[in-house]
């Protein structure tokens, strides 16, 4: 019987320059084949270098992928692997100050949240609102996706314009 290929995403959102000739090597080690990646300068962090590759794999190629970056602790990572027929998909986020947080995903690409996860947040909040929404938003992974989502959207234009609000 052959695995089911699943296709994902892996987007280093910040690297130092530095590390991108290992961060090649060490993926490539993990999908078995040299990889070239196109990396260009992150503008949300001065001397820091970005890309993103699309792979193909057998089921469990997104874990093996972020294991091959776990060492590195100033990289801002992403990587996503789809569901597939009777497999979930699977979301692995890093950040320098966080570490690593993974999530089961959908067929359309939402985090679940499993039922243990879920009752384990009404009973630590003992109906405290505040709390359940404070449990909640870890199991979503939020303060990761909050520290990553101004690298994301970095490279969607030639300059960032950061607007602060006051008042």
């Amino acid at each position: 019987m052959v695995a089911p290929t699943v296709s994902g995403v892996l987007f280093v959102h910040a690297a130092p320059r530095a590390l991108a000739p290992h961060i090649e090597w060490a993926l490539g080690s993990a999908l078995g084949t040299q990889i070239n990646l196109e990396w260009v300068e992150q503008p949300v962090l001065p001397g820091a270098l970005r890309t993103e590759y699309t792979w193909y794999g057998p089921v469990g190629t997104g874990a093996m992928l972020a294991s091959a970056l776990r060492g590195w602790e100033h990289l801002r990572y992403e990587v996503t692997e789809d569901a597939s027929p009777g497999v979930d998909g699977m979301r692995f986020l890093h950040t320098p100050d966080l570490g690593v947080f993974a999530a089961p995903m959908d067929a359309a690409g939402n985090l679940v949240i499993p039922e243990d996860r879920v009752r384990y947040a009404i009973e630590v909040a003992a109906g405290d609102a505040t709390e359940i929404t404070r449990e909640l938003s870890l199991a979503l992974g939020s303060a990761w996706d909050d520290e990553l989502e101004p690298f994301r959207h970095a490279g969607d234009h030639e300059r960032v314009v950061w607007l602060h609000r006051v008042g």
